[in-house]
């Protein structure tokens, strides 16, 4: 697993970054470690990086409808769907600290049969998985199902937190963007 960014856009080291995308890459630094590489990709499109940066922010606040490990095993599935490399290393790496175990990350791809996974969980990740595949759809049985296990203000959420995690995933699949090393699990 590499660990040095990379992508089918080479980062221009001397690119002139705006003053709060060096805000977000000094905060990714103390967080990570390093500048994540997508976000270095985004904020060479400086409005579109601050309103992406703050639509993730209001979907990864702790006072979501929606669980920090369950909003985990979502990224990491949408990823897996959309075949981010980057994608599944980070957020399997950030499930880990919110409790997401080693089996369930493994498991992820078969959770409707896995003991593993609990009805809202199992729930949730259908969902993901309907809304990612253009050849499923969310059909009028799914929908109950997500609705006996959320109520409509977290289901809204859980549907934007979907729909960012394909579009997030789409744009770092398309641009074939290196996962950079934050989780030793192997990628599926």
């Amino acid at each position: 697993m590499s660990t040095e960014p990379s992508s089918r856009i080479p980062t221009d080291p001397n690119f002139r970054y705006s003053w709060y995308a060096k805000l977000i890459f000094a905060n990714q630094r103390r967080r990570y470690g390093k500048e994540l590489e997508p976000a270095r990709l985004w904020a060479r499109t400086p409005k579109v990086f601050a309103a992406l940066s703050l639509l993730y922010g209001a979907l990864d606040r702790r006072r979501s409808p929606i669980e920090p490990a369950l909003r985990s095993l979502i990224t990491v599935r949408v990823s897996q769907i959309n075949w981010c490399a980057f994608c599944v290393d980070i957020n399997s790496a950030t499930g880990l600290k919110r409790g997401v175990s080693d089996a369930q990350l493994a498991a992820l791809a078969e959770f409707e049969t896995s003991p593993l996974f609990d009805e809202r969980q199992k729930a949730a990740l259908a969902y993901a998985e309907a809304i990612t595949r253009t050849d499923v759809g969310v059909d009028d049985a799914l929908m109950a199902r997500v609705k006996a296990c959320f109520d409509d203000n977290a289901v809204i959420e859980l549907t934007a937190l979907i729909a960012f995690q394909n579009m997030s995933s789409k744009f770092n699949s398309a641009l074939d963007v290196a996962p950079q090393g934050f989780c030793r699990l192997p990628r599926k």
